[in-house]
């Protein structure tokens, strides 16, 4: 019998961004277990950094789970969590977002979130998110690195900036737990919980983690 298969997209075309998608996924992908494959959207923009980018992708993230008849589930790898209700639409199996995984599954861990975002016209987009969830009232803050996603994932100093940002969501804002707002962040979530010494959610593991509980209960 094979392994049931849960697709990981990357809705930017920066493999790097993919590569570490895979990386901090292998902890996921055990013996027995359904397969995880990591794909880049070859559509899409070189990092998702505008309202216009998230609109740009949802219909090519459509097509391709739409076309897609072997996957058992689905997680769109971005934290705009772009064209997340036009997928759901688009097939009868699971559709995960890693923003809304990511923060509940912080909110599992503590009272309150802070989320460190890569650039400051990014947070607006999120808010706006936050507020349809209605989940405001459990945000602290959300502070920017101020960086690109290219730099996220493979910059140097890309660490270094998330502690300064993390320890001002703990220590200033009170943040319980720390959700990191981009997908391209998964290299840095255990050093960044250790410097830390709160809960870090990558939101990419957190819902491949859901997908995979989905995906092990409907086979038995």
């Amino acid at each position: 019998m094979s392994r049931p298969r849960i697709l990981v997209i990357n809705p930017n075309s920066n493999r790097v961004v993919t590569q570490g998608l895979e990386e901090a996924l292998k902890p996921l992908n055990f013996d027995g277990g359904p397969e995880l494959v990591c794909q880049t959207l070859a559509e899409g923009p070189y990092g998702i950094e505008s309202q216009a980018d998230v609109d740009g992708v949802t219909m090519p993230l459509r097509r391709l789970i739409e076309s897609d008849n072997s996957s058992a589930a689905f997680v769109i790898a971005c934290y705009s969590d772009p064209g997340l209700h036009v997928c759901r639409e688009g097939t009868d199996r699971p559709v995960f977002g890693i923003a809304e995984c990511g923060v509940l599954t912080a909110l599992a861990r503590a009272d309150s979130f802070g989320v460190i975002a890569i650039a400051q016209r990014s947070i607006r987009r999120h808010l706006r998110y936050l507020r349809q969830m209605g989940l405001m009232d459990r945000l602290t803050a959300e502070r920017p690195l101020n960086m690109s996603v290219a730099e996220t994932a493979s910059g140097e100093g890309t660490l270094a900036r998330m502690i300064e940002v993390g320890r001002t969501l703990k220590d200033e804002d009170g943040a319980g737990a720390i959700v990191m707002g981009c997908a391209g962040m998964a290299r840095h979530r255990r050093p960044l919980e250790d410097a830390l010494g709160i809960p870090v959610i990558d939101p990419t593991q957190a819902a491949v983690t859901m997908a995979l509980g989905a995906v092990q209960f409907s086979r038995h």
